[in-house]
């Protein structure tokens, strides 16, 4: 495939923007539509990144039938993502899809098929797998320097009050979800990566804080443990009324050695008597900005070039949205849930 492909961003949120940066920096794509339920909104964005060949869309079906779109990057608020990813993948285009995307497994079930029955290229934007930290757990883990994994734990700690702009939404249940759908699938996202065994069972506990200060309509707060094949235990916390700078917590533990953030001890090192810190990229800020959008969507169109399936696709993602749901699931019922879900 020679030509550069079209590009459609859907929302013209924050994040939009990063999707926007990193088309444009890919030599094989250009940005040539860009969806609102504003027409002013969509013709704004465009103007703001320098879009010449840019058309601005307020009907989905409209652009979805413009054959100079290839590839679509989905970034609106969570509850549109399930009918617009299904839209996509009818007419024919591989997507990108901002996370969660899905906030109830009917939703989830249906894009997963859409996908594979029209047989588009996917990547779910859980984009700090591209996160540099990440690469260096990762061939830490490859190099068995930790030996065997028995225990990992990663956690979601983000205060995301009223100043926010996506709070006005995400703090409604139609909307967000729960805590771990519309953020801790993040860590949920990343124990899942590091552990790579598949889950077998979920238990989960959520809460307000003391008069619910920040108006959320589900609990803000919540924590689930994880069982894993081969007995691996795991657990993510995740909290959206976190008061402290973000944090994004990850530890493992093996019979040979542990990993907490970028610091690691391992006995396979002889004479190394404590940690050693290893220089590189934390995911210490919530801002999109500090993500690694550029490496992420590199590789989506890297995997629509070549025809080949992402590690981080629809498919991969379903595993990691079950796993929140069943905690939702835990909660409501107060008993353990197997996976996968019925």
């Amino acid at each position: 495939m020679s030509e550069r492909l079209g590009a459609a961003i859907l929302g013209t949120g924050d994040v939009s923007g990063e999707h926007i940066r990193a088309y444009q920096r890919n030599p094989y794509t250009e940005v040539r539509a860009i969806l609102s339920r504003s027409r002013e909104r969509a013709e704004a964005k465009a103007r703001e990144y320098g879009l010449t060949n840019c058309r601005a869309y307020t009907d989905l079906d409209a652009l979805l039938a413009d054959p100079d779109i290839h590839l679509v990057s989905i970034c609106t608020p969570h509850h549109l993502h399930v009918e617009q990813g299904v839209a996509c993948a009818q007419a024919g285009k591989h997507v990108l899809i901002e996370k969660p995307i899905a906030i109830e497994l009917e939703g989830l079930r249906r894009l997963d098929r859409a996908i594979r029955e029209y047989n588009v290229r996917s990547v779910v934007s859980f984009v700090l797998r591209w996160n540099p930290l990440f690469q260096v757990i990762r061939s830490i883990l490859s190099q068995g320097l930790l030996g065997d994994l028995y225990y990992g734990e990663v956690d979601y700690l983000h205060g995301i009050t009223k100043q926010y702009s996506v709070y006005p939404w995400m703090s409604r249940r139609e909307y967000g979800g729960t805590a771990l759908l519309a953020a801790g699938c993040h860590a949920v996202d990343a124990l899942r990566w590091f552990v790579q065994r598949e889950a077998v069972e979920v238990f989960g506990y959520a809460n307000f804080s003391r008069g619910n200060p920040l108006e959320y309509e589900y609990e803000p707060n919540s924590v689930i443990l994880i069982r894993f094949e081969d007995g691996v235990m795991g657990k993510v916390a995740t909290s959206i009324e976190y008061m402290a700078p973000y944090t994004f917590p990850i530890v493992l533990m093996g019979n040979r050695g542990v990993i907490r953030d970028n610091r690691l001890f391992t006995h396979a090192w002889p004479g190394q008597t404590g940690w050693a810190t290893i220089p590189t990229i934390l995911p210490d800020s919530g801002a999109v900005t500090h993500h690694p959008f550029q490496a992420e969507i590199d590789h989506f169109v890297d995997c629509v070039r070549n025809g080949v399936e992402s590690h981080c696709n629809v498919a991969d993602a379903v595993k990691t949205h079950e796993i929140c749901l069943a905690g939702e699931i835990s909660k409501q019922e107060g008993r353990p849930v197997k996976l996968p879900l019925a």
